[in-house]
């Protein structure tokens, strides 16, 4: 059993112990599961070490909270189609209620890019970074390899609650949050790709949700309409930043372009080379898309409500602002397989991290904003809010979402996407790996080489930045 499973185990009993010692649990957790695995000697092993770990959680809070007081600073990402900004200040401020003596300064940059861009530039200079930043999960490998982020292991043995927190969430969203079997950051701002469909329409051509590959280009064709000089098309597929909007065509011809490595990328293989012709297809063979790169993700929600096209893929954080401007039924879901009956997605967005180079009262400080964030009830309202997936599964049990489920019923299609969700494209050497996927896959986009070609070069290119890992 790996060193993090093990963890989690160790603190589901914790959990269980604590709750049934304790007459005044003012949590709002939820009950972990069951243990999955436990023995005599990790029970025994946890009912020994739950007090002193128990009391030295209790610790490091009332110091922080009782001390000196203490500023911490959260870089956070705001080039989202939500009012993040406003909701990270709502809840800095509610967290400065329960702790006094610790002030939480949000800086708000424009993606996540920026983000981790400002924290480089900031240390590479001799500066103190913030002691706390959401940054894009997939970017785990390049942010521990570069001493930036600190793992969480050390809080979340030392915290009552944190085991069954960790256990609440999408495996999904866990599988990217750890590294040689570490927790290195906590799912918060998380997503999934989607395909948003116009279902008035479709009901007027006669058409169904499409289930297969075949069937999304026959009902883009027949959804696209000439006007003249001017196309409507019945489908946008942005691919500017193409990886993530490409990886639910790979995943659903049979193999994501990531393998069970770090160090492994999967881009020449048949399927993933399918997948990149099915999307030339869709132009060249239905002509129901634009031709080449689509460089069409900031507008395409906005062409989508307002009738410019029928169909799009994007983001489920997305899904508010589709809603709120739509005068017609929109209806999400994964994007359909190359088969019949399949489907797919994968997730995206970002995790909490702790900076390593700031001071042990501040990373304390940023744990602690860190669990308030992630409390159930704030998890569920903060998918609410910006239409955000709620990476911990027992938010969906509670009576905000279900509330909004039943207004929003959308917001339920994005959750149960989940289930064919893959991994995302993350491996060592991210940045490099990333850029030459891209460049191939663009060039086989926009008739430069062969999907075939492409891939191969891409793989060839890849295999050699990544050789130094390996």
């Amino acid at each position: 059993m790996s060193r993090f499973i093990r963890l989690i185990v160790m603190m589901a009993v914790l959990t269980l112990v604590a709750a049934a010692c304790s007459s005044d649990d003012s949590s709002s957790e939820t009950t972990a599961a069951p243990a999955t695995e436990t023995t005599v000697a990790a029970a025994t092993e946890t009912t020994v070490a739950a007090a002193t770990e128990t009391t030295a959680a209790a610790a490091t809070e009332t110091t922080v909270a009782t001390g000196d007081p203490v500023t911490i600073q959260i870089f956070y990402p705001v080039a989202v189609d939500a009012p993040i900004a406003s909701i990270m200040d709502g809840y800095a401020t509610d967290f400065q209620q329960k702790y006094p003596n610790i002030t939480v300064e949000p800086v708000f940059s424009g993606g996540y890019g920026d983000v981790k861009t400002a924290i480089q530039t900031t240390v590479e200079g001799g500066g103190e970074p913030p002691a706390l930043a959401l940054m894009l999960a997939a970017d785990i490998y390049d942010l521990a390899n570069s001493g930036l982020i600190m793992p969480l292991d050390e809080f979340i043995a030392a915290s009552p609650n944190a085991g069954a927190m960790v256990a609440d969430y999408f495996p999904a969203f866990l599988a990217n949050s750890q590294y040689a079997d570490q927790v290195w950051g906590i799912p918060f701002q998380r997503s999934d790709v989607l395909m948003y469909i116009n279902k008035d329409r479709f009901a007027e051509a006669g058409l169904e949700a499409p289930t297969s590959w075949d069937e999304l280009g026959t009902a883009a064709a027949a959804l696209t309409v000439e006007n003249g000089d001017q196309t409507q098309w019945g489908i946008q597929w942005p691919s500017g930043w193409p990886y993530w909007t490409f990886q639910p065509l790979a995943i659903g011809a049979g193999q994501n372009i990531i393998g069970d490595s770090d160090t492994t990328v999967v881009f020449d293989n048949p399927d993933v080379i399918s997948a990149v012709q099915f999307y030339i297809d869709l132009s060249e063979k239905y002509k129901a898309t634009a031709p080449g790169v689509q460089g069409v993700w900031p507008t395409a929600p906005t062409d989508f409500a307002s009738g410019l096209t029928s169909i799009i893929v994007h983001s489920s954080g997305s899904l508010p602002g589709i809603l709120e401007q739509a005068d017609f039924e929109v209806g999400v879901m994964p994007l359909p397989g190359s088969e019949p009956g399949t489907f797919a997605t994968v997730v995206g967005g970002g995790n909490l991290y702790i900076m390593d180079a700031v001071p042990q009262e501040q990373k304390d400080a940023a744990w602690l904003f860190i669990e308030f964030l992630s409390e159930v009830e704030r998890t569920a309202d903060f998918s609410v809010q910006t239409g955000y997936v709620a990476a911990r599964q027992s938010a969906y049990d509670t009576e905000t979402m279900q509330a909004y489920i039943a207004e929003t019923p959308q917001a339920g299609d994005a959750r149960d996407a989940l289930e064919y969700a893959g991994a995302e494209f993350s491996v060592q050497n991210l940045g490099e790996v990333r850029d030459i996927f891209h460049d191939y896959l663009q060039r086989a986009f926009n008739g430069e080489m062969s999907a075939a070609d492409a891939m191969a070069a891409a793989q060839t290119e890849s295999d050699t930045a990544l050789e130094p890992f390996k």
